[in-house]
């Protein structure tokens, strides 16, 4: 009987409802102008500040979006300059290595020229004419010998066998001048080859000389259009950190592989040492925080081999520092490193004679029989490949400052990118949330007016009835004047 206090006719809730409905609707109607502005306040109340914190998040990401940019071309303004710094410092090495023995060159190349050309000066001379006395020999082979002159006859025959003899002379002396030239021609090739050599490296020293002004050329251009802040530089930067940042979090990933690796190759141990049974925390035990010390001490030295040698550029200050502190502090992380790899080399092996403990007393509490050991040169492999694990293992760490750096610089156009898109993304919710409240309401206010359409339809009829009045009123005064 409680829920049925409201009920005009008990039973029937429908006709209850509409008996309250019909008496409701004269005050709704009364109130409906109220009830308008309250929902149009309302819809501006609540979809007011979204649209206005949603601007607000667009400024915000448009602002952010630019001082990106600015980050992004400064980093790769920096980035780029290093390159073409590099480049530079090859075209000064090549240049000092090579061409500045390009003066005993050009003589060496001076002197073999000039002693192919005197060679081939010597190959150029001919023979000697023939002496003047051909021309009377000519002179008397013309002599016909009429009548049968004896002594012509035999003058004729004498200087025949003459002229055989100084032709064959003649002959024998113009082939070995021939020859002599022919073997000069054949002593010309070593020097031809050395000409050949010299002048291959000099074009291989100017090939590379050509290829790295052309690498330098591309970067002077886009080191152009970074400081122009063209859109294809931003984009290019931006494709090559988000490249960057993946294969730096692929090696960062392999290398948290490999420190898991060496944290369970020295967990054992340093149970044993610190002890199995102390706890920082509840969960978090002594000897394992102090097997992750070591491996973060690693990576450190590691770190500051890279950054003393330049490789990175995490700490300016210590690429700042002079070389001769440089080189200290270079070998002071090498010695580190080396005591840690020993240290983790001992460990190593004191895992596998711990394991080998544990293992003989449980084979011991098992059976009751003796059981042979194993054989010693089968334990010295697990051993001794343990051990060397534990030694390279902190050297393979020490790289992990190059991915670091790179990650740590991608990671800042990254996380821009990302954050500005998520700003993006709750204005762009704002403001279709503003829109729909806004819309709401003025859905609310036709339901509203259709639950009154009943008063609106006598409000209409009566508007209609009363404009039809006046209009009949005003055409008997328009006649009468």
């Amino acid at each position: 009987m409680s829920n049925q206090f409201w009920m005009i006719w008990p039973g029937n809730a429908v006709a209850s409802a509409l008996i309250l409905f019909a008496i409701a609707m004269p005050f709704l109607y009364a109130a409906r102008k109220l009830m308008h502005n309250l929902l149009h306040s309302v819809g501006h109340m609540i979809g007011g500040p979204l649209r206005l914190g949603a601007r607000w998040l667009f400024a915000t990401a448009r602002d952010m979006n630019e001082r990106n940019k600015v980050v992004l071309l400064a980093h790769g303004r920096e980035e780029v300059g290093q390159h073409i710094e590099r480049e530079f410092e090859r075209i000064g090495t090549l240049v000092t290595r090579d061409l500045e023995g390009y003066p005993a060159l050009q003589r060496k190349l001076l002197e073999e020229i000039t002693r192919v050309e005197e060679d081939y000066k010597k190959c150029g001379e001919v023979p000697p004419p023939p002496p003047e006395w051909v021309e009377a020999v000519t002179a008397i082979a013309k002599v016909k010998s009429e009548g049968g002159n004896e002594m012509v006859q035999r003058i004729l025959e004498e200087i025949k066998r003459s002229v055989h003899s100084i032709h064959d002379k003649a002959l024998a002396d113009y082939r070995r001048a021939y020859e002599s030239r022919h073997k000069i021609l054949n002593g010309f090739m070593p020097f031809w080859r050395s000409l050949d050599k010299t002048f291959g490296q000099v074009d291989k020293k100017l090939t590379g000389l050509h290829d790295t002004s052309s690498k330098i050329d591309a970067q002077m251009e886009k080191y152009e259009q970074i400081n122009k802040k063209t859109d294809k530089a931003e984009h290019a930067l931006t494709v090559s950190a988000f490249t960057q940042f993946a294969i730096s979090t692929l090696v960062l990933l392999i290398a948290v592989g490999g420190a898991l690796v060496n944290f369970k190759l020295i967990a054992l141990p340093f149970s044993e040492m610190v002890g199995a049974g102390d706890y920082l925390t509840s969960t978090l035990r002594m000897s394992d925080v102090a097997a992750l010390v070591i491996i973060f001490l690693e990576a450190t030295m590691g770190l500051f081999v890279m950054e003393t040698l330049r490789i990175t550029h995490l700490f300016p200050l210590i690429a700042n520092m002079n070389d001769r502190m440089r080189r200290r502090m270079l070998w002071t992380a090498i010695v580190f490193l080396f005591v840690f790899a020993g240290i983790e080399a001992a460990l190593a092996l004191m895992r596998d004679m711990l394991s080998a403990d544990k293992q003989a007393l449980i084979r011991s509490l098992a059976t009751a029989q003796q059981v042979a050991p194993p054989d010693p040169l089968l334990r010295m492999i697990p051993t001794t490949a343990q051990m060397l694990l534990g030694f390279f293992l902190p050297f393979a760490l020490a790289f992990v400052g190059v991915p670091l750096e790179s990650f740590v610089y991608s990671l800042r156009t990254v996380g821009g990118a990302f954050v500005v898109m998520l700003i993006r993304a709750t204005a762009f919710v704002l403001r279709v949330l503003g829109n729909l409240i806004r819309q709401l309401c003025r859905v609310l206010i036709g339901i509203y007016d259709v639950a009154i359409v009943l008063p609106l339809l006598v409000e209409r009829l009566v508007k209609a009835a009363r404009s039809e009045g006046d209009a009949s009123e005003s055409r008997p005064v328009k006649r009468a004047a």
